[in-house]
């Protein structure tokens, strides 16, 4: 009631203002003309006056007062404030408060004067009229009133029923039924009606019925009618209650109410007449049960999609076909009509929209618009109001459009103008519509179109203020394209052009909010109704049944089946389809081709679908082992690549989806990148390229296109720019690539976790992979312009977005490429030149323009003592450059060149085909053989302008800053610290890294240390760096993935190429090697380009080198390969099958390895099937190799070992051992040396035998790091001086009257003198001793020490004349071999056994030295820890006394000459020596008794620790079973003297016999001299 609340404020100054404010409110309201509402009004303000003196808050005779002047201004006003009264009085007898009863009683009194009794004795309580005084008693008023309506209501009155006279109502209905063309009004109408009730006295409510059944006959005059029910009617419930009546009247079974009446009570509510809270209780059925219903319905549904998902066996099916019958004929006897719904479609008609949608919102959502009627009447009128905005916005050009009669009723809703008045009532009616506008496909059209109209102002506005109200605009057309537009679509029946309509539409949409609409689509939609939940049934059904009959064979009819099925429900179809290519990857190239007929729209859903499936959280990407990815993601990313390429679907949130997974740090999705980029683009990575795909990735494009891939790349061009212009749009290329970057050691330092080894290198090699292939894709698809505008420079890259080196050169290499080539275009241009002098000029003036920034920012990429080494240019330049820069394939050109020719040929020898396309072949083969052959010019002129620049830098690449160097000695300490350093630095910064990126970086890595080599770059000792790669593999293959391990194998191979051409061949090796800087063993102070001769390794010493190297290869190889570990053997298999063309060629070393292969094999079959796998397909490679491999002898030139106790597993050189080939000690630094020192010897120097050992003390540890700390130098210093003590008393009991020893007595001299020299060194933090003093300690150390191991073994003595002739061979093989026998050569056997306990402390202090990338490793197997890295510390002091050991060699070379002189005298001493040997073998020596007894604990352990048979490559098989059988005995203390002095009899003889005929060529009498010394010492 109290609608109306008084301001307090007129209550407060109700004398001054608040009387006539309320006098003036009353008199207001008593002037509205609206009917009833005038009423209610004036009530409540009379109310909240009363309430207020009922408060207390307004005194009484006020408000009488104004109640009474009330009172004039309608004559109804008592009447109206008694029903006040009698509200106030219901409310004020609840009240506690007995105040407010009195203050109401009292008012109540005072108005008793205007109000009249009668009117307050109806309304108000018999009590309280007891206490007005108005009655007497209020129990007797009761009763009075109880006898009162029991006489009204109860009582039967004597009336005559059938007194009304039919003939009034006859005239009646002929008065309403004549013609009202006329002038006849409803004004004349009633008039005559009120004189036929008045005259045959009609009943008025009969009267009204009849109106209402004429006007039902005649419903078109509903203007007359409707004024004259308006006239006639006194009161809306009245006219209410007949509509009920009649309405009831058709609520029995199988009745059906007119849409007449339906009609006339629409027109009767449109108009105000009655209302539809009245109308609404008489209409059947009842809001509950439609609510049942509607929950039965959507129940029904279910439990169709249900059966139709199940199983069904053929009984089953019986019982529910009978169970369907008996419910559709419990459906007919139903009673079909629903009254609500029939007046909702009248309401409709007449374009009440406002009591439609009243109807509709007491309905479930939908259940209305579910009755085809109705929505057809709602759609009809949204076609009212769209049609202004349509013709002006949405009508395509060029159609008119069908006319559409605006309705007659003004208070329908108003037409549309523009986009803002659709939001008034046609947005509202849409959503009332939902999935039903599937019943007017032309309304569909229309409101797509007026989508697409909005849009395109949308995107055209830029107003801030229009801006707002377009972004509500286009939030309503997405909730309309939600929830009306796509369910309607899943509702129609294979309409293909609807489905285009939409996606003109849609692809407006940028594809977050397109993505966000077809999950609503998929996910939700089908639930919210029961047509939608039976339509995806049904389409579930028929793709299974579409699926399961899907073959390569009938790819055409599935495919148009799955077309029509697509064009309405695509999310639903797709769903299952990719759920079943999770299962059966053999489905994708069905699927793939059978999607041909889909729509646009299909397409863009499908991409969302795919992007579902991948990002689905309770699917695991690995499979249950965690080593691989599971099989179904791998089948959606192939299905990805495949549809991606074919079909023209939007990339967009694809690549967004990869993205933000690489942002998470999540890195199995790169393989869907990797498949998209190589379908679309044809640019495969894979590291099983053949050798001739491989040269032809080197050469340009169109090279790489026809002969570098696996597969047909053609009709990329167009997959690969929508590849292209997506990334662009997106801005998502560069991302992609940083992130990718990024990503790679994330996989193994944040992603890992509990992940598999496998796994991990399997994620990164595919992140890796998917790098070089999206970078590749970038590089030869972006314009110069595009590439350059998007990747910073290199410092950038690295310190800012802290991308990995090789990645960041990587990326920025086609940068340089186009930077350079645009730059030389342009100085070509602007100076005019043709010659090629000219040209090439220009292209280097071009090359330092472009590189110059870069060698500056480089410098910021590592610290500053790096570039002490190597130049930033020279850095620069190595990661800039490509293969396609260093050499031209010409047999991969010409390859492809005769195979068009061959394709040429078959086409003009094929008569089937026609001749028109005989020529369309013919001209394309003819164009890719003329662009190939113009390519291929291309790229010769481009590497010889590329080489010419690098022979014009090559002298600034490595040299330091010898301009600050003042002295000599200075000069060749750097000198040689310098070339081991950056060695080093060349291999740590730019060959390991790069090698191991790509296939192709493998070659060039290889093929860049040719060209520094054929260059002849200063202070690049090529001999080095080879010896530094081969020698340090295990490391490397331990920490490569599997990828990386194809990859370094392969770089291996091609190094292994060269040194394998320059092993063949003596002239190729002159050509190519001699007088080359790379191969000086001694670097001298003037000249960098050569040197002497005896500065260069010869050719045999090479070949020694070589053997060292595939020693050293064997020794790694076989170590890997008995760890055990899974990631050593994989790895290992892997490199050896890459090396295979180049290594083993040694037979022994090859049967080395195919018994650890074999092995592997067998242990293997059961565990890991995939190292199985890789053992045997190794083992029966090398099995067909073996025909190619040759006797050691025949490789290099080889001499017969001498006698040794130690097995062939431990003899001298880098491998030797127990340690592994990184293990040992001997570096590249020695290597040229050592090799100098060797040539020396050959050409009939006189330098100790044991000088070999003395150079590989000069040698560094394999990282570079020569440095020698204070405990080493201590150390030796002390272990020389005690070893020169004892050899000076030694000498001394030695008898000196030969001239032999004459020589050596010299010598001896000089020895004494180097006690007192080393000890200022020692003081002074440096060892100055010349080498060959050191040298010449060592030669005797040796020779004493290996009759020292013969005695601690148990043998005894041999003969001297014997022994002599042995130490003349020795002394003359070594001679021959130089240095680098002793530090690199593996085959000649050195007795373990017979190293001086200052050897044993010398590698207990060196066997702490920390590894590097390419240091030493301990073995598992149980072999002693080797010090030969022992020589490492001196190498530094050795390499500062240089100068000293030049004026030794003088003094050494003239003792030779006076050797030379004495020949005569040689035969003479053999002879003394044949009959010591036959006295010596009589009496045993009690000095070797005792030097067994001092060594014979330390040679047992080192004879002990052989390594198995098959890694002895150097020895025959009856040498090993014989040192192993000495070694068991030897340790079991039960050795028989007779056989082992005759096994060394044996041997001791065959040397004898060698050295003999040796003897007659060699000019080297020192040698010898000082054999025969030491052999007299040691009788």
């Amino acid at each position: 009631m109290a609608t109306l609340i008084l301001p307090g404020e007129w209550i407060k100054n109700w004398e001054k203002s608040g009387k006539h404010e309320f006098v003036q409110l009353c008199k207001d309201l008593t002037e509205k003309t609206d009917h009833g509402s005038e009423v209610r009004d004036i009530q409540a303000a009379l109310y909240e006056l009363c309430w207020q003196v009922v408060q207390g808050n307004l005194k009484l005779d006020l408000a009488t007062c104004v109640l009474g002047e009330m009172m004039e201004l309608r004559d109804d006003m008592p009447s109206i404030l008694a029903d006040v009264f009698s509200i106030l009085d219901l409310e004020t007898s609840a009240l506690e408060e007995k105040v407010k009863r009195e203050h109401y009683t009292s008012l109540v009194g005072a108005c008793l004067f205007f109000v009249p009794e009668v009117i307050l004795k109806e309304r108000l309580d018999p009590e309280t009229l007891e206490s007005l005084g108005l009655i007497k008693q209020a129990h007797q008023f009761n009763q009075k009133i109880v006898k009162i309506k029991t006489k009204l209501f109860y009582k039967q009155q004597k009336f005559n029923l059938l007194r009304e006279e039919n003939e009034g109502y006859a005239k009646l209905i002929t008065e309403l039924g004549q013609d009202l063309s006329g002038s006849i009004t409803s004004h004349l109408v009633l008039e005559s009606i009120k004189s036929l009730i008045g005259c045959f006295n009609l009943d008025p409510n009969r009267v009204l019925d009849i109106i209402l059944e004429v006007y039902e006959s005649r419903s078109d005059q509903d203007e007359f009618f409707l004024s004259l029910i308006k006239s006639y009617m006194c009161e809306p419930l009245t006219l209410c209650h007949i509509l009920g009546f009649k309405f009831k009247f058709y609520q029995e079974p199988n009745e059906e109410t007119p849409k007449s009446l339906y009609h006339i009570a629409a027109a009767l509510l449109h108009h105000n007449l009655i209302e539809l809270e009245d109308l609404y209780v008489h209409l059947m059925p009842v809001d509950a049960t439609i609510v049942e219903e509607h929950k039965r319905d959507i129940t029904e549904a279910k439990q169709i999609a249900r059966k139709l998902v199940m199983v069904v066996l053929p009984s089953e099916k019986s019982e529910d076909k009978d169970k369907e019958k008996e419910k559709e004929e419990e459906k007919n006897d139903k009673p079909p009509d629903n009254q609500k719904l029939g007046l909702l479609e009248a309401l409709l008609r007449i374009g009440d929209w406002h009591h439609a949608q009243s109807i509709m919102d007491q309905m479930p959502s939908f259940y209305a618009t579910s009755h085809k009627a109705i929505a057809l009447a709602l759609c009809q009128l949204v076609h009212l109001t769209v049609d202004p905005l349509y013709r002006r916005s949405g009508l395509p050009k060029g159609a008119k459009g069908r006319v559409i009669h605006p309705l007659r009723n003004k208070r329908a809703p108003r037409p549309a103008e523009n986009f803002e008045d659709l939001r008034r009532d046609t947005f509202s009616m849409m959503c009332y519509l939902g999935p039903h506008l599937s019943h007017d496909a032309i309304l569909f059209a229309k409101i797509v179109r007026l989508g697409k109209g909005f849009m395109k102002e949308y995107q055209s506005e830029n107003r801030p203020d229009a801006r707002e109200k377009m972004e509500t605009l286009l939030s309503c057309f997405l909730c309309i394209a939600d929830q009306v537009l796509l369910p309607s679509l899943s509702l129609m029946e294979c309409n293909a052009c609807m489905s285009e309509e939409v996606w003109g539409l849609f692809k407006l949409f940028p594809y977050q909010h397109r993505y966000r609409l077809y999950g609503q689509w998929k996910n939700e939609t089908y639930t919210s109704h029961p047509l939608l939940v039976k339509v995806k049934a049904t389409t579930v059904e028929r793709a299974k049944y579409i699926m399961k009959r899907l073959t390569k064979e009938n790819v055409k009819q599935s495919g148009r089946q799955i077309g029509k099925l697509s064009h309405s429900n695509p999310t639903i179809l797709f769903d299952y389809m990719l759920s079943q290519i999770q299962w059966y990857d053999n489905l994708i190239v069905p699927v793939v081709d059978s999607l041909k007929y889909l729509t646009s729209l299909n397409y863009d859903v499908l991409a969302y679908c795919i992007i579902e499936a991948l990002a689905n959280p309770e699917k695991e990407k690995m499979k249950h082992d965690d080593t691989t990815i599971s099989s179904w993601l791998q089948s959606l990313a192939s299905l990805c690549g495949a549809v991606f390429r074919k079909y023209p679907i939007e990339l967009a949130g694809l690549l967004q989806y990869v993205t933000n997974q690489l942002k998470a740090g999540k890195s199995f999705d790169l393989l869907i990148l990797k498949e998209v980029v190589q379908k679309m683009a044809g640019i495969e990575i894979t590291d099983e390229m053949t050798s001739e795909q491989l040269e032809a990735m080197t050469g340009g494009e169109q090279l790489k296109a026809e002969g570098g891939y696996f597969g047909q790349i053609r009709n990329t061009k167009k997959s690969s720019q929508r590849l292209k212009d997506a990334l662009l749009d997106h801005e998502l290329a560069l991302p992609l690539c940083l992130l990718m970057a990024q990503q790679r050691n994330g996989v193994v330092f944040l992603e890992s976790g509990e992940k598999h080894l496998k796994l991990v290198g399997h994620l990164y090699d595919q992140c890796h992979d998917t790098l070089v292939q999206f970078g590749g894709f970038l590089a030869s698809n972006l314009s110069t312009e595009d590439y350059i505008k998007r990747v910073p420079s290199i410092d950038i890259l690295c310190n800012k977005f802290h991308t990995p080196h090789d990645a960041a050169f990587f990326l920025s290499r086609p940068m340089y490429a186009h930077q350079i080539l645009s730059k030389y275009d342009e100085l070509k241009k602007a100076e005019k030149g043709n010659r090629q002098q000219q040209k090439v000029h220009k292209y280097v003036a071009a090359c330092e323009t472009v590189m110059t920034p870069v060698h500056e920012a480089v410098m910021s990429l590592h610290p500053a003592r790096v570039w002490d080494d190597i130049r930033p240019q020279f850095y620069a330049t190595f990661w800039s450059l490509t293969m396609y820069d260093l050499a031209v394939p010409h047999s991969a050109y010409d390859r492809e060149v005769n195979k068009l020719k061959v394709q040429i040929k078959a086409i003009e020898d094929n008569s089937e085909i026609p001749m028109n396309k005989k020529k369309k072949e013919k001209e394309r083969c003819t164009a890719l053989q003329e662009k190939l052959q113009e390519e291929e010019k291309k790229q010769l002129e481009h590497v010889q302008r590329v080489l010419h620049r690098l022979k014009l830098e090559k002298d600034n690449w490595l040299l330091a800053s010898m301009q600050e160097k003042q002295s000599f000695q200075e000069f060749k300490v750097t000198k040689e610290s310098t070339k081991n350093e950056t060695i080093t630095k060349f291999l740590q910064l730019c060959l390991f890294p790069r090698c191991i990126f790509s296939s192709i970086d493998a070659v060039y890595c290889a093929r860049f240390v040719e060209l520094v080599h054929q260059q002849k770059t200063p202070n690049f000792c090529t001999l080095l760096c080879y010896d530094r790669v081969f020698s340090a593999i295990i490391y490397t293959v331990a920490s490569c993935t599997e990828n990386e391990s194809h990859r370094y194998g392969r770089f291996l191979c091609c190094m292994l190429e060269t040194v394998t051409r320059w092993h063949s061949d003596r002239a190729i090796y002159e050509k190519e090697c001699v007088n080359y800087p790379g191969f000086l063993t001694i670097f001298r102070a003037t000249g960098f380009d050569g040197g002497n001769k005896a500065d260069q390794l010869d050719y045999e010493n090479f070949r020694h080198v070589v053997h060292k190297w595939h020693y050293m290869l064997t020794k790694a190889s076989v170590h890997c390969l008995e760890t055990g570990d899974y990631t050593h053997i994989r790895n290992i298999l892997i490199v050896l099958t890459k090396i295979l063309p180049c290594y083993p060629k040694v037979l022994n070393l090859g049967q080395a390895l195919e018994c650890r292969v074999h092995k592997i094999c067998l242990e293997e079959k059961d565990k890991r099937p995939d190292l199985y796998a890789l053992a045997m397909g190794y083992s029966g490679r090398l099995k067909s190799h073996k025909a190619h491999m040759v006797p050691e002898n025949e490789f290099h030139h080889k001499e017969q070992p001498a006698r040794s106790a130690t097995p062939a597993s431990l003899q001298n050189g880098p491998g030797s051992t127990g340690k592994p080939v990184s293990g040992t000690s001997k570096t590249d630094e020695g290597t040229s040396e050592d090799v100098d020192r060797g040539k020396d010897k050959a050409q009939g120097t006189t330098k100790p035998v044991n000088k070999a050992n003395s150079a590989a003390a000069k040698v560094t540890t394999s990282n570079g790091n020569g440095a020698l700390n204070s405990t080493k130098a201590v150390k030796e210093r002390d272990d020389k001086e005690k070893s020169g003590k004892e050899k000076k008393e030694k000498k001394e009991k030695t008898a000196g009257s030969t001239p032999e020893t004459k020589a050596e007595s010299r010598r001896e001299k000089l020895r004494d003198e180097r006690p007192g020299k080393e000890e200022r060194p020692a003081r002074e933090g440096k060892e100055k001793t010349p080498k060959a003093d050191r040298e010449k300690v060592k030669a005797e150390e040796k020779s004493s020490k290996d009759d020292k191991a013969k005695a601690g073994n148990g043998e005894p003595a041999e003969p001297s004349r014997e022994r002599d002739a042995t130490k003349e061979s020795k002394s003359k093989e070594k001679g021959e071999r130089s240095a680098v026998t002793a530090t690199i050569k593996s085959p000649i056997p050195r007795s373990e056994s017979a190293e001086s306990e200052r050897d044993h402390k010398r590698r207990k202090l060196d066997s702490h030295s920390s590894p590097s990338h390419s240091s030493s490793v301990k073995d598992n197997s149980n072999e002693p820890k080797d010090s030969t890295s022992k020589h490492h510390a001196n190498y530094n002091s050795v390499s500062r006394s240089k100068s000293r050991e030049r004026e030794t060699e003088k003094k050494e070379s003239d003792a030779s000459t006076q050797g030379r002189s004495k020949e005569k005298k040689e035969e003479k001493e053999r002879k003394e020596r044949k009959r010591d040997h036959l006295i010596n073998e009589r009496e045993p020596s009690l000095e070797s008794k005792r030097r067994k007894d001092e060594n014979g604990t330390n040679s047992s352990k080192n004879s002990k620790s052989e390594s198995p048979s098959c890694d002895s490559p150097l020895s025959t098989e009856k040498e090993k079973t014989k040192r192993s059988k000495s070694s068991s005995k030897e340790k079991t203390d039960s050795v028989k003297p007779e056989r082992t002095s005759s096994g060394g009899k044996k041997e001791s003889r065959h040397d004898k016999e060698k050295s003999e005929k040796k003897e007659k060529r060699d000019s080297s009498g020192k040698e010898e001299k000082k054999h025969h010394k030491s052999s007299d010492k040691h009788r």
